[in-house]
């Protein structure tokens, strides 16, 4: 939507004129209890254990961010779109056959991987439009937008980073046409992604990459080019990132055991650049929990169906505009300086938060019109019995949410 317009300018022009454009894309549930607000389905949810599956009711929506890199090899993604996908309505048991027909055909057009490569082309035209048209747009997805929907329907100059299964079936490159029947477009087969991690023949290379504020040394296997069914006659890279794995305690047990599987569109890009852009997708998850945990998308009580549209996606503009005033005005990682830190954070932070911002926000919105000086004192009272209560600015600037 035009909403997002100057956000995407905003955000396109920061990250340098000759590095690849890196976005995310992924989709996200807004849990709705309500059974007549329009949309609304039961969909699976994410949070339930994985040996049973729980439903919970739900609106579904699709978001892109592009991320705004800095000179440290960190970045923070910004939402550049967000759009509502709910599922197609099930017809009644006793429907006819053409009530069902018509119902799958909704449901090919109307699913994850069509609507995100239908987000995918828009935002390729955006950016040509803006200007940009020389410079590729490389996505990073997870394992539900890696298939046959996105990757053969894919806009020029357009490059896909997804996680693909252990067990996936590979084919090397066909071989020379001998100018009878069709030519091939896979070869051999190759050994499964989970075969060639094991496989002692091909060696891993260390690859340093920034993830969770600090640069770690990654053991990479690559194998290129490739084929897959899936993507048909593409030729692709295979990586695989063996597990870092790590505990939160001494006790704790070890998180991040299993290895990630790869493939990326472009076998002649960067293994570098793919493994940082890769990593930076991680940031997307974080928009997504602060979206739902701080700014309470989908919270808001509408039915109408354009609100429950459009209501969402006002309050996610609103969000990237504050991230981009605030990385204009401190920087990417910068902390604004003008409040002190809360005396229950303990570390200092390696990047603002967003309750840290709104903070400042709201302290720039009311300083001028609240005189604080006058309600908390600074010198030490000579009783301890007494509980006073926090100062002013501690009640208005900070909460148990902030940092």
């Amino acid at each position: 939507m035009n909403l997002f317009g100057a956000v995407r300018r905003a955000v396109v022009t920061s990250s340098g004129q000759r590095r690849p454009i890196v976005a995310a894309l992924d989709d996200t549930q807004l849990p709705r209890r309500g059974t007549h607000i329009a949309g609304v389905k039961y969909l699976r949810d994410p949070m339930g254990p994985p040996f049973r599956v729980n439903f919970i009711r739900a609106q579904r929506c699709v978001q892109v961010s592009i991320a705004w890199p800095t000179g440290r090899r960190t970045a923070r993604m910004i939402p550049v779109d967000f759009v509502y996908a709910p599922p197609p309505t099930k017809p009644r048991r006793d429907a006819d056959a053409q009530a069902w027909a018509a119902y799958r055909s909704r449901q090919r057009k109307q699913s994850l991987g069509q609507v995100g490569v239908q987000r995918l082309c828009a935002l390729r035209e955006q950016l040509d439009g803006d200007g940009w048209s020389q410079r590729p747009l490389w996505v990073s997805v997870d394992g539900s937008y890696t298939n046959r929907t996105v990757l053969r329907q894919l806009p020029e100059r357009t490059v896909v980073i997804g996680r693909i299964r252990a067990d996936a079936k590979l084919y090397d490159l066909p071989g020379p046409s001998t100018g009878r029947g069709r030519n091939r477009v896979y070869g051999t087969p190759l050994a499964t992604p989970e075969a060639i991690r094991q496989d002692p023949a091909i060696p891993w290379t260390h690859l340093r990459a920034f993830a969770a504020g600090k640069t770690h040394s990654f053991r990479i296997k690559t194998v290129s080019p490739v084929r897959w069914r899936a993507s048909g006659p593409k030729d692709l890279r295979l990586i695989i990132i063996a597990p870092l794995g790590y505990r939160k305690s001494k006790q704790g047990r070890v998180l991040y055991r299993k290895p990630a599987y790869l493939i990326c569109t472009d076998p002649n890009a960067s293994l570098q650049q793919i493994l940082q852009a890769y990593l930076w997708r991680w940031d997307i998850e974080v928009n997504f929990k602060e979206e739902k945990s701080i700014l309470g998308i989908g919270q808001a009580k509408v039915r109408h169906p354009q609100s429950t549209q459009r209501v969402p996606a006002l309050a996610v503009a609103a969000y990237s505009m504050l991230l981009i005033a605030a990385a204009e005005a401190y920087g990417v990682d910068g902390m604004p300086r003008v409040l002190p830190p809360p005396k229950w954070q303990r570390s200092p932070r390696t990047r603002p938060s967003t309750q840290c911002l709104i903070n400042h926000l709201r302290h720039e919105l009311w300083s001028e019109g609240i005189n604080l000086s006058d309600f908390a004192s600074t010198e030490p009272s000579p009783t301890k019995c007494r509980k006073f209560a926090p100062p002013l600015e501690s009640a208005l600037y900070y909460n148990v949410a902030a940092g």
